[in-house]
């Protein structure tokens, strides 16, 4: 009834794109400096908005694009130029907006989207949900994908131990290594794109 093989090959591969080890300095950089009540629930939320923004294209991803005229290069592409907005925003030390929208955009964006439910886990989900063959296929594939994010809460949930063990000058110094982190991750998925604009060509 249950194809472990199908399940372990997408949680892996939905586990090398989303990267909890590499989201946990991002997540202390963009909610450092707020209580902890309140890193939790921007812990969840994003959580949820990258399941919704999953859930959403697994079911009828395909048809979304396509009714958008939207390619997945350009999709790639936009979700680059986003993330490297926010990246210069962590290595220049921004932080001009009001705090109650900045919580709620933190956990939207750039969180929740694109770096959780990014370019790459919407099309290796759309392409799962596509080749699963029959009700055990389909039961394995979201099976995988609620197991994704589950490990991903837990990672950015128990991650805020480590802010109160490096302190300010620590959150610092982890904000500007993510930002850079952030850019590079970037510039490779714009590239990216456009690699695939060229290759379609």
């Amino acid at each position: 009834m249950f194809d472990f093989a199908v399940f372990g090959s997408l949680f892996l591969t939905l586990f090398v794109i989303m990267d909890p080890p590499g989201i946990t300095p991002i997540f202390l950089a963009l909610t450092s400096g707020r209580p902890v009540k309140v890193q939790r629930k921007m812990a969840w939320q994003a959580v949820c908005v990258a399941f919704g923004v999953i859930a959403v294209f697994g079911i009828c991803g395909q048809q979304i694009l396509d009714y958008l005229h939207v390619s997945v290069p350009a999709l790639m592409i936009a979700g680059g130029l986003l993330l490297l907005l926010i990246a210069l925003d962590l290595l220049t030390g921004k932080t001009d907006e009001p705090k109650q929208t900045k919580d709620v955009n933190v956990a939207l964006v750039p969180l929740g989207m694109p770096l959780l439910a990014g370019p790459g886990a919407i099309v290796s989900v759309i392409l799962a949900v596509q080749k699963a063959d029959g009700l055990s296929g389909q039961v394995s594939v979201w099976s995988a994908i609620v197991a994704m994010h589950v490990v991903l809460w837990l990672v950015m949930r128990y991650s805020l131990v480590i802010i109160r063990v490096i302190r300010d000058g620590g959150v610092v110094l982890v904000t500007r290594l993510a930002g850079m982190m952030l850019s590079a991750i970037a510039v490779q998925q714009i590239i990216n794109g456009v690699l695939q604009v060229i290759q379609s060509a």
